[in-house]
């Protein structure tokens, strides 16, 4: 059960995510369907708070002492994030969200995606959706990877 616990919060922290739960969960023997839920739920419990405060308080915090440049660094990610979802997208927003959120690589994720269409003033139900479906995607792609590394690694040293 600590196990799981630990992957439940590994993948509430932002910028690791599911991306670290999952191959945290497999790496420890946990079975990976039980690790892939848990790391999902994990994953998605943030999302509505980020949408609907994340950038609120970025911007309150930026001119403040000691959390400034945190808060900057973070609400200028979101921005990026915003303007290449936007620059790709066109009028399709949501597949181009649910992609940003669904092919694990660096600087993407639930985090990033969900500030970056809060700045764009995507629609709540849109934004929660689409985020939901890439994170489900990268839980998968992060599984089947976690597994095959994991797997042929154990296979040549074990």
């Amino acid at each position: 059960m600590k196990s799981y616990l630990i992957v439940f919060f590994i993948s509430m922290v932002p910028l690791i995510e599911l991306r670290g739960a999952i191959p945290y969960g497999v790496l420890f023997g946990l079975p990976t369907l039980p690790t892939y839920i848990v790391a999902i739920i994990g994953n998605m419990i943030p999302v509505p708070i980020i949408y609907l405060f994340a950038r609120r308080v970025l911007i309150w915090g930026q001119d403040k002492p000691v959390i400034g440049k945190f808060f900057t660094f973070f609400l200028e990610k979101g921005e990026r994030g915003g303007q290449k979802l936007q620059a790709k997208a066109g009028r399709g927003l949501f597949v181009a969200l649910l992609l940003f959120v669904g092919i694990p690589l660096p600087g993407t994720g639930a985090w990033t995606g969900t500030l970056a269409a809060s700045i764009l003033k995507m629609d709540f139900k849109s934004t929660i959706t689409a985020v939901m479906l890439g994170v489900l995607l990268a839980g998968v792609i992060m599984g089947l990877a976690s597994n095959g590394l994991l797997g042929a690694l154990g296979a040549i040293f074990g």
